[in-house]
């Protein structure tokens, strides 16, 4: 926290924890806790190199999973991190800096933790336990915290349908996304981390043309309930260790995006693989498309990159944004 504010200050909209320690894989140390889960068994062993490397659990057989049964620790690693970023928001004079948790999308839980169609049998329990996490943190934390919603399965699974078959996907999917901020407490404030995935810095999917994030994020906006403010919308064009493209056809779909007045688009583009000059012409093009300066960052975490990389980007989103 204290090198991002030290290289972004007053830059900064919302400050996350880093998701240090057991937490730099993203989820990877949530999976590996519902090993122990007494309603769960292993299917199928995995180590994580690699994407079809992982691990699966199931179900074991007459039992039933409930989302009381699952605590994903969010709330815990959140009600720790507070009083830090408290300090240092006070310390440095930023108050209007709100607390950024993370919280993985319910479909991408229960898919990584069950595959495809046991994610899909058993995805009310991930909601149920996503929405209660969502809830205790907001109890003790109010309007402080900023909900990301990160959905990585719902973007690549977008991106690999042809394209008539989009628009109809992504309206289903995103029902799924706002069926958490509906069920969040009134007041709870979002934004919502469009991902393609960086485990092990590597991407999950790609994307051919921005058509399928611009696809997504139309059919989130549209779709989210009234009280609970989304205030931005983060999209991936880079993908984990590959800068992002430098045709221009690529972002010629951003053309189509239709964002509310009120809800940032945050165009994660920064990368500090990539010179600066190319960085700034894709800068130009988004902006061009959107007819408005957008917000700048990273398309994921930092948390995969070593810290040389990881201050190598900060340095490169002050740039881009200086």
């Amino acid at each position: 926290m204290r090198l991002a504010l030290d290289t972004l200050g007053e830059r900064l909209h919302h400050l996350p924890d880093g998701e240090t320690g057991e937490r730099f894989h993203w989820i990877i140390h949530i999976e590996n806790e519902l090993r122990a889960h007494p309603d769960l068994e292993l299917a199928r062993d995995g180590d994580w190199s690699d994407y079809d490397k992982t691990p699966m659990l199931k179900v074991r057989r007459g039992h039933r999973l409930l989302g009381a049964g699952l605590d994903f620790g969010h709330a815990r690693y959140a009600l720790e991190s507070w009083p830090v970023f408290a300090r240092l928001r006070e310390q440095t004079g930023h108050s209007d800096l709100s607390f950024l948790v993370g919280i993985p999308g319910d479909l991408d839980m229960a898919m990584f933790t069950l595959g495809p169609a046991g994610g899909l049998r058993h995805r009310r329990a991930f909601t149920e336990a996503t929405v209660g996490s969502i809830r205790r943190i907001h109890q003790e934390l109010g309007q402080e915290v900023v909900f990301q919603i990160e959905i990585p399965g719902e973007l690549v699974l977008l991106a690999r349908v042809p394209g008539p078959a989009r628009p109809a996907l992504a309206a289903a999917l995103a029902r799924g996304v706002v069926t958490l901020a509906a069920a969040a407490p009134a007041g709870a404030r979002f934004g919502v981390h469009l991902c393609l995935g960086d485990m092990n810095h590597k991407a999950y999917g790609r994307m051919k043309d921005a058509a399928p994030l611009v696809q997504l994020a139309n059919a989130i906006a549209s779709r989210w309930p009234a009280g609970r403010p989304l205030e931005y919308v983060h999209a991936p064009f880079a993908a984990a260790d590959a800068p992002p493209p430098t045709e221009p056809a690529f972002y010629g779909p951003l053309a189509g995006l239709r964002m509310p007045p009120s809800v940032r688009f945050v165009a994660g583009f920064a990368h500090e693989k990539q010179g600066l000059s190319e960085q700034q012409r894709i800068r130009d093009l988004i902006d061009g498309h959107l007819g408005s300066p957008v917000d700048v960052a990273a398309a994921c975490g930092l948390g995969r990159r070593n810290r040389a990389d990881a201050e190598a980007n900060l340095r490169r989103v002050a740039e881009l944004t200086a």
